[in-house]
């Protein structure tokens, strides 16, 4: 592809999509970055990009950001981890329309390549029932038994995208992520997924002095955890090929999440006494990538170690909550106004922060 030609990224300022931008703008090319949320709430934002902010649940945004692109990379939905989409299976489902129109669009405008993100939520439950799960494939997402809501509306994007390939020659590719984490992610406020809650859970635990830490489930559920550098990659590769079908993109070094938490006390140099909440959401028992097919597609498969991946992750987030906490301290309280806050300081801020800023009018 042509570094004059113009790249559509959709939900930019969300967590992979920002990193897919960091990515194809070091490389030089020409980006239209979108999101539905306002600028002070992106992970990522580059000046130097075409930045828009657009409720892409509408036909006429898609037609409008389509325009003179060619290819389209969509990364957006209402999403988050497993406490966020077992709770919001509605708002889950309505992220149809938003690639059910970027289709509609792209195929108007003339579109090169569309990428869809879809998840392994997709696959078959009955075949997730046990913490010694069998690495999925990619023909287990039939007979359809998916994630209820979040889920399905991942299979059913995926049976779009395929048929606006069949129909109208739309060239459109599809990757099932497993649980990408890292960096400028969510890491509170009930989007965060695993790898990111926990890392939160034990810096608070470390800060507090109190040496708990709560775990959804018995702590025995088992997943695999692809690093953001290795989600890009495989990204762009698959939209390069010319495999059509859906295809694993994660990491096939299956963990339980007590391990998780064990990988995590240790880069924290920490040890704590473990709650079990078996109420909470936790998701299937076991879920793990076989990667057979994207070694054969691509010759490449996720390779960055959960250890080495976590431990970026961990300070980063680490780094994110000291650095709001100190910023918090400096400021004298005054019922509901802090007159020397300087708003300046809070740009790169997470979301929630930006929250209670707005809250007590700074």
């Amino acid at each position: 592809m042509s570094k004059d030609n113009r790249i559509l990224v959709t939900g930019a300022g969300g967590f992979i999509g920002g990193h897919l931008v960091k990515a194809f703008r070091e490389d030089g090319f020409h980006i239209r970055a979108v999101d539905i949320k306002p600028f002070s709430e992106w992970y990522q934002l580059f000046v130097d990009v075409e930045n828009l902010t657009l409720d892409l649940r509408n036909l006429d945004a898609c037609r409008e950001v389509t325009e003179k692109i060619a290819m389209v990379y969509n990364l957006a939905a209402d999403m988050g981890g497993m406490g966020f989409i077992e709770l919001n299976k509605g708002a889950c489902m309505l992220s149809v329309l938003i690639n059910t129109h970027l289709l509609i669009a792209a195929k108007e405008a003339g579109v090169g390549r569309f990428f869809f993100s879809s998840s392994a939520c997709v696959y078959n439950g009955d075949k997730q029932t046990d913490s010694n799960v069998t690495a999925l494939k990619e023909e287990d997402a039939y007979p359809a038994l998916s994630e209820d809501g979040y889920g399905w509306e991942k299979l059913f994007s995926e049976r779009m995208s395929r048929h606006f390939r069949e129909d109208y020659g739309l060239v459109t590719r599809t990757a099932r992520y497993h649980n990408v984490y890292g960096p400028h992610g969510t890491y509170k406020g009930g989007r965060e997924k695993a790898p990111a809650a926990i890392c939160r859970k034990v810096i608070e635990a470390k800060l507090s002095g109190r040496r708990e830490i709560e775990i959804w489930g018995d702590g025995k559920q088992t997943r695999s955890f692809m690093y953001i550098t290795d989600c890009v990659k495989g990204s762009r590769m698959l939209m390069e090929s010319d495999f059509a079908d859906p295809l694993n993109i994660g990491s096939s070094e299956l963990v339980s999440i007590n391990q998780l938490v064990d990988i995590v006390e240790e880069i924290a140099g920490i040890k704590l006494e473990r709650r079990y909440n078996v109420s909470a959401p936790k998701g299937v028992n076991g879920r793990n990538s076989d990667n057979t097919l994207t070694r054969k597609v691509l010759g490449w498969e996720p390779s960055t170690s959960l250890r080495d991946g976590m431990e970026l992750t961990y300070r980063w987030i680490y780094d994110q909550i000291t650095a709001n906490a100190s910023l918090f301290s400096k400021w004298s309280w005054d019922g509901r106004t802090a007159p020397h806050a300087d708003r300046s300081q809070v740009f790169s801020l997470d979301k929630s922060t930006h929250a209670q800023l707005e809250e007590y009018q700074l």
